[in-house]
């Protein structure tokens, strides 16, 4: 966040509150804060999960300067990239969810949790955020900034940040 121009302050950025419903936590965008549900995160992990995905909005919103409220397809692809990058596709995640496939897979989850999630903030048709999702699926999905791939488990998380603290290695030649 901080190489992206903004700053995280942790007793400003961050809420641990109730919610409704059975939302894990959120983004607000008009304050900067990620709101975590704390009746709702059930373990240390699924906690990981929401912080991380709930701080990609965040940095899409310091980075892309996301129009959340009135571009359906902004949001799509920061819930595309939220999805994919967090661990909400996870093969455990998706076992848990009775939802398990080989061929693609991770992609059909992404689109699929995605699409959900629109749904969850807006009030629009299944169809209306399936094609906001469909517009902007394959640049959103292959954007995989800040983490340079997919951490799929703890080890791939390690290769990211190794691959972020090196970045300006592989550019000092050209």
């Amino acid at each position: 966040m901080k190489h992206s121009g903004c700053t995280v302050n942790k007793g400003r950025h961050f809420s641990c509150e109730d919610c409704e419903g059975n939302v894990s936590g959120g983004f607000d965008a008009s304050t900067s804060q990620i709101v975590l549900c704390q009746n709702n995160i059930r373990d240390q992990a699924h906690m990981s999960r929401v912080v991380t995905h709930e701080l990609i909005h965040a940095f899409d919103h310091c980075r892309a300067h996301v129009h959340w409220f009135t571009d359906v397809r902004h949001l799509a692809c920061s819930e595309i990239r939220a999805a994919s990058l967090s661990g909400d596709c996870s093969l455990v995640n998706e076992i848990f969810r009775l939802h398990f496939g080989l061929k693609q897979h991770h992609q059909t989850c992404v689109r699929d949790r995605a699409v959900l999630s629109i749904l969850a903030v807006r009030n629009i048709s299944r169809e209306e955020a399936q094609k906001a999702v469909d517009d902007v699926f394959e640049s959103c999905f292959n954007d995989r900034e800040p983490f340079g791939r997919i951490p799929h488990t703890k080890i791939y998380a390690q290769y990211a940040h190794r691959d972020f603290q090196n970045r300006h290695r592989y550019y000092s030649n050209i």
